[in-house]
Protein backbone atom coordinates (compact mmCIF):
# COMPACT_ATOMS: atom_id res chain seq x y z
CA UNK A 1 0.00 0.00 0.00
CA UNK A 2 1.24 3.31 -0.28
CA UNK A 3 2.78 5.11 1.78
CA UNK A 4 2.42 8.58 4.08
CA UNK A 5 -1.10 7.89 4.87
CA UNK A 6 -2.59 9.61 8.00
CA UNK A 7 -1.97 7.58 11.35
CA UNK A 8 -5.12 9.07 12.79
CA UNK A 9 -8.19 9.02 12.14
CA UNK A 10 -10.72 6.17 12.00
CA UNK A 11 -10.78 2.69 10.66
CA UNK A 12 -11.92 2.53 6.89
CA UNK A 13 -14.46 0.46 7.67
CA UNK A 14 -15.96 2.54 10.21
CA UNK A 15 -15.85 5.38 7.61
CA UNK A 16 -17.28 3.59 5.26
CA UNK A 17 -20.44 2.41 7.42
CA UNK A 18 -20.86 5.84 7.69
CA UNK A 19 -20.94 7.28 4.67
CA UNK A 20 -23.64 4.39 4.25
CA UNK A 21 -21.98 1.77 2.07
CA UNK A 22 -22.39 -1.30 4.61
CA UNK A 23 -22.19 -2.32 7.72
CA UNK A 24 -18.48 -2.63 9.15
CA UNK A 25 -18.94 -6.58 9.03
CA UNK A 26 -20.32 -6.13 5.36
CA UNK A 27 -17.42 -3.87 4.16
CA UNK A 28 -15.19 -6.18 5.71
CA UNK A 29 -16.39 -9.04 3.29
CA UNK A 30 -15.91 -6.22 0.75
CA UNK A 31 -12.74 -6.17 1.36
CA UNK A 32 -11.84 -10.12 1.62
CA UNK A 33 -13.42 -10.23 -2.19
CA UNK A 34 -11.12 -7.30 -3.41
CA UNK A 35 -13.93 -4.77 -4.17
CA UNK A 36 -12.37 -1.80 -2.05
CA UNK A 37 -8.99 0.29 -3.71
CA UNK A 38 -7.52 3.05 -2.24
CA UNK A 39 -5.86 5.29 -5.13
CA UNK A 40 -6.16 2.63 -7.35
CA UNK A 41 -4.62 -0.12 -5.20
CA UNK A 42 -6.79 -3.12 -3.84
CA UNK A 43 -7.37 -2.96 0.08
CA UNK A 44 -6.46 -6.31 1.48
CA UNK A 45 -7.21 -5.19 4.86
CA UNK A 46 -9.94 -3.60 7.18
CA UNK A 47 -7.01 -2.25 9.71
CA UNK A 48 -6.26 0.47 7.14
CA UNK A 49 -6.72 4.22 9.50
CA UNK A 50 -7.72 7.43 7.26
CA UNK A 51 -9.31 10.61 8.07
CA UNK A 52 -11.33 10.94 5.03
CA UNK A 53 -12.44 8.97 2.33
CA UNK A 54 -10.33 10.87 0.02
CA UNK A 55 -9.27 8.11 -2.76
CA UNK A 56 -11.07 5.13 -1.62
CA UNK A 57 -13.01 3.49 -4.28
CA UNK A 58 -15.66 0.53 -3.78
CA UNK A 59 -16.23 -1.50 -6.88
CA UNK A 60 -14.15 1.28 -8.82
CA UNK A 61 -16.41 3.95 -7.96
CA UNK A 62 -15.32 7.12 -5.60
CA UNK A 63 -17.46 6.91 -2.62
CA UNK A 64 -19.49 9.99 -1.83
CA UNK A 65 -18.85 11.84 1.11
CA UNK A 66 -21.00 11.05 4.35
CA UNK A 67 -24.97 12.24 4.43
CA UNK A 68 -26.59 13.46 7.14
CA UNK A 69 -28.33 10.84 9.58
CA UNK A 70 -31.61 9.67 8.39
CA UNK A 71 -34.01 7.28 10.27
CA UNK A 72 -37.03 5.97 8.75
CA UNK A 73 -39.88 3.96 10.32
CA UNK A 74 -40.92 0.58 8.47
CA UNK A 75 -44.29 -1.43 9.11
CA UNK A 76 -42.57 -4.45 8.02
CA UNK A 77 -45.23 -6.76 6.41
CA UNK A 78 -44.68 -11.25 7.15
CA UNK A 79 -43.84 -12.85 4.66
CA UNK A 80 -40.73 -10.22 3.47
CA UNK A 81 -37.38 -11.22 4.61
CA UNK A 82 -35.53 -9.00 6.28
CA UNK A 83 -32.20 -9.35 3.84
CA UNK A 84 -31.31 -7.77 0.68
CA UNK A 85 -31.40 -10.43 -2.10
CA UNK A 86 -32.59 -14.21 -1.11
CA UNK A 87 -30.91 -17.14 -3.71
CA UNK A 88 -34.31 -18.68 -3.51
CA UNK A 89 -36.24 -15.75 -4.83
CA UNK A 90 -38.19 -14.95 -1.63
CA UNK A 91 -39.58 -11.46 -1.48
CA UNK A 92 -37.55 -9.24 0.67
CA UNK A 93 -38.28 -5.90 2.34
CA UNK A 94 -36.60 -4.17 -0.52
CA UNK A 95 -39.34 -5.26 -2.64
CA UNK A 96 -41.74 -3.47 -0.40
CA UNK A 97 -39.40 -0.82 0.03
CA UNK A 98 -38.83 0.57 -3.78
CA UNK A 99 -42.49 2.10 -3.40
CA UNK A 100 -42.32 2.69 0.39
CA UNK A 101 -39.71 4.66 0.62
CA UNK A 102 -39.48 8.99 -1.09
CA UNK A 103 -37.59 9.18 -4.62
CA UNK A 104 -33.92 9.60 -4.10
CA UNK A 105 -33.86 8.47 -0.96
CA UNK A 106 -30.02 7.12 -0.22
CA UNK A 107 -29.38 3.02 0.62
CA UNK A 108 -30.90 2.11 3.41
CA UNK A 109 -30.00 -0.49 6.15
CA UNK A 110 -32.20 -2.31 8.28
CA UNK A 111 -31.24 -1.52 11.91
CA UNK A 112 -31.41 -5.39 13.32
CA UNK A 113 -33.77 -8.15 11.78
CA UNK A 114 -36.78 -9.33 12.04
CA UNK A 115 -38.02 -13.05 10.85
CA UNK A 116 -39.66 -13.56 7.67
CA UNK A 117 -43.08 -14.57 9.71
CA UNK A 118 -42.73 -11.31 12.02
CA UNK A 119 -43.91 -7.88 11.51
CA UNK A 120 -44.29 -4.52 12.71
CA UNK A 121 -41.70 -1.90 13.29
CA UNK A 122 -38.23 -2.09 11.59
CA UNK A 123 -36.07 0.57 11.76
CA UNK A 124 -33.83 1.90 8.47
CA UNK A 125 -31.05 3.79 8.61
CA UNK A 126 -28.14 5.32 6.15
CA UNK A 127 -25.79 5.25 8.75
CA UNK A 128 -23.76 1.85 9.08
CA UNK A 129 -22.31 2.98 12.58
CA UNK A 130 -25.75 4.25 13.92
CA UNK A 131 -26.64 0.77 12.73
CA UNK A 132 -24.41 -1.06 14.64
CA UNK A 133 -24.79 1.15 17.92
CA UNK A 134 -28.32 0.37 17.88
CA UNK A 135 -27.83 -3.58 17.41
CA UNK A 136 -25.40 -3.92 19.95
CA UNK A 137 -26.65 -5.73 23.03
CA UNK A 138 -24.53 -3.22 25.50
CA UNK A 139 -26.32 -0.48 23.87
CA UNK A 140 -29.22 -1.37 26.04
CA UNK A 141 -31.73 -0.27 23.55
CA UNK A 142 -35.31 -1.64 24.29
CA UNK A 143 -37.48 -3.60 21.82
CA UNK A 144 -41.41 -4.51 22.25
CA UNK A 145 -43.26 -6.95 20.85
CA UNK A 146 -46.48 -8.66 20.87
CA UNK A 147 -47.90 -11.88 20.38
CA UNK A 148 -50.90 -13.88 19.70
CA UNK A 149 -50.65 -17.16 21.16
CA UNK A 150 -52.30 -20.12 21.97
CA UNK A 151 -51.76 -22.91 25.19
CA UNK A 152 -52.00 -22.70 29.02
CA UNK A 153 -49.73 -19.82 30.66
CA UNK A 154 -50.33 -17.65 33.64
CA UNK A 155 -48.54 -14.41 34.67
CA UNK A 156 -46.58 -16.03 37.40
CA UNK A 157 -44.90 -18.35 34.51
CA UNK A 158 -44.18 -15.11 32.96
CA UNK A 159 -42.60 -13.59 35.47
CA UNK A 160 -39.86 -16.35 36.08
CA UNK A 161 -38.58 -14.22 32.45
CA UNK A 162 -37.34 -11.01 34.44
CA UNK A 163 -34.53 -13.78 35.43
CA UNK A 164 -33.58 -14.78 32.08
CA UNK A 165 -34.06 -18.34 31.06
CA UNK A 166 -31.45 -21.13 28.88
CA UNK A 167 -32.61 -22.78 26.33
CA UNK A 168 -30.79 -25.33 24.99
CA UNK A 169 -27.60 -24.23 26.20
CA UNK A 170 -28.21 -20.42 25.08
CA UNK A 171 -28.41 -18.33 27.51
CA UNK A 172 -31.82 -15.16 27.26
CA UNK A 173 -31.35 -12.06 29.22
CA UNK A 174 -34.48 -10.69 31.52
CA UNK A 175 -37.89 -10.32 29.66
CA UNK A 176 -40.78 -8.29 31.08
CA UNK A 177 -43.88 -10.22 29.55
CA UNK A 178 -47.26 -9.25 30.59
CA UNK A 179 -50.44 -11.25 29.75
CA UNK A 180 -52.72 -8.28 27.74
CA UNK A 181 -55.78 -10.11 27.24
CA UNK A 182 -57.10 -14.03 27.22
CA UNK A 183 -59.95 -15.99 25.47
CA UNK A 184 -59.90 -19.10 26.11
CA UNK A 185 -56.50 -20.52 25.82
CA UNK A 186 -55.87 -17.64 23.15
CA UNK A 187 -53.70 -14.63 24.63
CA UNK A 188 -51.90 -11.59 23.54
CA UNK A 189 -48.70 -11.23 25.17
CA UNK A 190 -46.95 -7.78 25.45
CA UNK A 191 -42.80 -8.97 25.82
CA UNK A 192 -40.49 -5.76 26.60
CA UNK A 193 -36.39 -6.85 25.44
CA UNK A 194 -32.85 -5.88 25.41
CA UNK A 195 -31.07 -8.47 23.42
CA UNK A 196 -33.18 -9.12 20.65
CA UNK A 197 -31.41 -12.20 19.31
CA UNK A 198 -32.27 -14.45 16.62
CA UNK A 199 -35.72 -15.70 16.99
CA UNK A 200 -35.50 -14.58 21.00
CA UNK A 201 -39.32 -13.98 21.29
CA UNK A 202 -40.28 -17.47 19.32
CA UNK A 203 -38.18 -19.54 21.54
CA UNK A 204 -38.76 -18.29 24.53
CA UNK A 205 -42.59 -18.71 23.93
CA UNK A 206 -42.67 -21.74 22.44
CA UNK A 207 -39.76 -23.22 25.54
CA UNK A 208 -42.73 -22.50 27.57
CA UNK A 209 -45.65 -24.33 25.62
CA UNK A 210 -47.13 -22.13 23.30
CA UNK A 211 -47.79 -21.73 19.73
CA UNK A 212 -47.32 -18.44 18.65
CA UNK A 213 -49.66 -17.31 15.69
CA UNK A 214 -48.42 -13.72 15.50
CA UNK A 215 -45.98 -11.90 16.61
CA UNK A 216 -45.31 -7.92 15.71
CA UNK A 217 -42.66 -5.60 16.89
CA UNK A 218 -43.79 -2.40 18.38
CA UNK A 219 -41.09 0.37 19.59
CA UNK A 220 -37.39 -0.24 19.23
CA UNK A 221 -35.95 2.44 21.38
CA UNK A 222 -37.80 5.85 21.18
CA UNK A 223 -39.58 4.69 18.00
CA UNK A 224 -42.92 3.16 18.10
CA UNK A 225 -44.83 1.66 15.14
CA UNK A 226 -47.85 3.34 15.92
CA UNK A 227 -50.66 3.94 13.43
CA UNK A 228 -47.94 3.31 10.78
CA UNK A 229 -50.22 1.63 7.84
CA UNK A 230 -48.60 -2.40 6.87
CA UNK A 231 -46.09 -1.51 3.92
CA UNK A 232 -45.28 1.95 4.69
CA UNK A 233 -42.20 4.41 5.49
CA UNK A 234 -42.20 7.11 7.48
CA UNK A 235 -38.78 9.21 8.48
CA UNK A 236 -38.19 10.22 11.83
CA UNK A 237 -37.55 14.39 11.96
CA UNK A 238 -33.81 15.22 12.21
CA UNK A 239 -33.86 16.76 15.49
CA UNK A 240 -35.33 13.12 17.30
CA UNK A 241 -32.75 11.49 15.22
CA UNK A 242 -29.93 13.69 16.31
CA UNK A 243 -31.55 13.82 20.47
CA UNK A 244 -31.25 10.02 19.78
CA UNK A 245 -27.55 9.81 19.01
CA UNK A 246 -26.73 12.08 21.60
CA UNK A 247 -28.56 9.98 24.29
CA UNK A 248 -27.12 6.75 23.08
CA UNK A 249 -23.66 7.88 22.84
CA UNK A 250 -23.58 9.24 26.64
CA UNK A 251 -24.40 5.88 27.52
CA UNK A 252 -22.03 4.52 26.13
CA UNK A 253 -19.20 6.94 27.06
Amino acid sequence: MPDGRPREGDRIAKLLARAGVASRREVERMIADGRIAINGERLDTPAVVLSSLAGVTVDQRPVAAAQPTRLFRFNKPDGLLTAERDPGGRPTIYTALRNALPAGTPRMMPVGRLDMNTEGLLLLTNDGELKRTMELPASGIVRTYRARTFGDISQAQLETLMDGIEIDGMRYGSIDANLERRTGRNQWIELTLTEGKNREVRRVLEHLGLQVSRLMRLAYGPFVLGNLARGATEEVPQIEVERFCKQVSRRRS
